[in-house]
């Protein structure tokens, strides 16, 4: 075979595979013992930003808002989809604004995740259309103990199923006509924060009768199959009752709130996981749910009982297989706490709301590099004032800078991260050969800020480039070094940059030494800067 037929065969299968790579899906892979988004064909970190609940019920709502995402360095946003305004009427569907949005997010270079306020938007019904809410007999609503009844969807009805379920797959049909090429929308929330107020269960007559059945088949299978990977503290209510295979929902986990919410989380996640698995007939790509969280002081009932919680994890996987993940919403301090919770099970971290406060693009960062996170997103996005100076979007752009390096190791034990303030001052991070000590900014005596009655959080990434070779990202941080391969030898900086990515190419901006490095004892990024340095060490005696 002649070389220019060799050429044209190559160029052919080049052209076929860029074409396959553009009309792929976005989708989520394994990576090491991580997960990956893939959008476009690459590795993806959603460095997102939830709009507030109303800014996107039209384009002139939105105009103003536009600017301030890129200014701040967005790849995505997050925004609802509002069940009420593309289905006004019955089986009369206006996706108009949903084409709005999509062209809009295009010209910005901006992904989209849709957030589906479909029967449940926090735990109440407020987004069904008229239809829907005018006609209780044909759509009922969920009551309580005392048989009142309130703003939220019975899970238990197949009418309330089927006209959720056909408004989602035929949004989800109609993005995939007109968004699959360009991959504009990447994942989509199914529902918003589900959960049961102000009882823990329902009690209306459909949901009785369904609390005197039988658990069902696929929940028992479900449990005996996974024994002995449950959660330990739902694990721990079946086991009290003896780990029992038959019986109705307290034959088996006893009688309490505990099994009210069990058995409601299941109805819950079975019905959210058939509006999934519809949509994903129509369109199948990634789709998770988000949690509202609950306080430990609170019964179920007094937060939104039942939704898809660390407690109640097994429940929602066991029923939701067409659901790719849980995820949680921030409004809680307690935020390692609750993505250590979160991540078990394997489940892939992300984080579709935080409270919009001064700790959130520090908290996004370590979520990343601690958990390798595909991504984070605070909530009310547009209300900021200049978005400009906003410390996420200087936090973003270091994550933008380094995500070919930190998907190129992701799920290899060489990404972590580090959140410091004046309770948790220091983190010991190990990777490799070397034991890493961060320490808050504000430990360095001499710093402007040390006598601070408060200090502000801080953050970093560290990524393990080579034996020696490390990226440190981040800002508010002062970094010193052990070795772990020989504890007798001393630990030297040989070279410190500060530097950036440009098209994937490092770019040394300034060499360190001296004072920079405290005379070649610590890596330092002080409060209000937002570096990336690339760090080489070496041990002598």
């Amino acid at each position: 075979m002649s070389d220019s037929k060799n050429r044209f065969i190559l160029l052919l299968l080049l052209v076929m595979q860029i074409g396959f790579s553009q009309n792929q899906m976005p989708v989520l892979q394994k990576k090491g013992n991580k997960t990956q988004l893939i959008v476009n064909g690459d590795p993806f970190i959603i460095l997102g930003g939830e709009l507030g609940n109303s800014s996107a019920t039209s384009m002139e709502s939105m105009e103003p808002i536009w600017s301030k995402l890129t200014d701040m360095n967005l790849n995505t946003v997050l925004t609802p989809i509002y069940w009420e305004l593309i289905e006004k009427e019955e089986n009369k569907f206006d996706f108009s604004l949903v084409d709005d949005l999509i062209l809009r997010a295009r010209k910005e270079n901006l992904k989209l995740v849709f957030l589906w306020f479909g029967s449940w938007k926090n735990s109440m019904s407020s987004h069904a259309p008229e239809w829907v809410k005018l006609n209780q007999k044909k759509y009922p609503r969920v009551k309580d103990d005392k048989g009142k009844s309130h703003e939220i969807l019975t899970p238990f009805s197949e009418n309330n199923l089927q006209a959720d379920l056909k408004a989602f797959q035929k949004l989800m049909a109609h993005i995939k006509a007109f968004d699959q090429k360009e991959q504009t929308v990447i994942m989509v929330q199914v529902e918003n924060e589900i959960g049961m107020l102000p009882t823990a269960r329902d009690y209306h007559p459909l949901a009785n009768a369904a609390f005197k059945k039988e658990v069902p088949e696929e929940l028992l299978k479900y449990l005996q199959k996974n024994k002995t990977k449950l959660v330990p503290e739902f694990s721990a209510i079946w086991k009290k009752n003896g780990f029992k295979t038959s019986g109705n929902w307290e034959q088996i986990f006893g009688k309490g709130l505990q099994t009210d919410e069990i058995f409601m989380a299941w109805y819950f996640a079975e019905f959210t996981n058939k509006v999934a698995k519809a949509g994903k007939e129509s369109y199948s790509i990634p789709m998770f749910v988000n949690a509202a969280l609950n306080a430990p002081e609170k019964k179920p009932g007094d937060y939104p009982s039942a939704g898809p919680l660390p407690h109640l994890m097994d429940i929602w996987k066991a029923a939701g297989n067409s659901i790719d993940f849980l995820a949680p919403d921030f409004y809680n301090p307690s935020f390692k706490h609750w993505n250590d919770l979160f991540t078990r099970q394997e489940n892939p971290l992300f984080i579709p709301e935080h409270r919009f406060d001064a700790s959130a693009p520090f908290k996004g960062l370590y979520a990343i590099g601690h958990y390798e996170a595909i991504g984070f997103s605070p909530f009310s996005i547009e209300s900021v004032a200049d978005a400009k100076k906003e410390p996420l979007g200087k936090i973003y752009d270091l994550v933008r800078q380094l995500t070919p390096v930190i998907e190129s190791n992701k799920g290899q034990g060489k990404i972590d991260g580090v959140l410091l303030d004046k309770e948790n001052q220091s983190q010991i991070v190990r990777l490799g050969n070397y034991e890493f000590n961060f320490k808050h900014d504000y430990t360095l005596n001499w710093s402007d800020g040390a006598k601070e009655e408060i200090w502000p959080t801080s953050s970093a990434i560290i990524i393990q480039a080579g034996t020696d070779e490390f990226y440190i990202a981040g800002s508010g941080i002062v970094v010193t070094f052990k070795s772990l391969k020989n504890t007798n030898l001393n630990v030297g900086i040989l070279k410190t940059d500060q530097g950036k990515f440009e098209n994937g190419l490092w770019r040394t901006i300034r060499h360190f030494n001296g004072d920079q490095t405290h005379q070649g004892r610590h890596l330092r990024i002080s409060v209000g800067d937002y570096e990336i340095q690339k760090l080489k060490l070496y041990t002598y005696e």
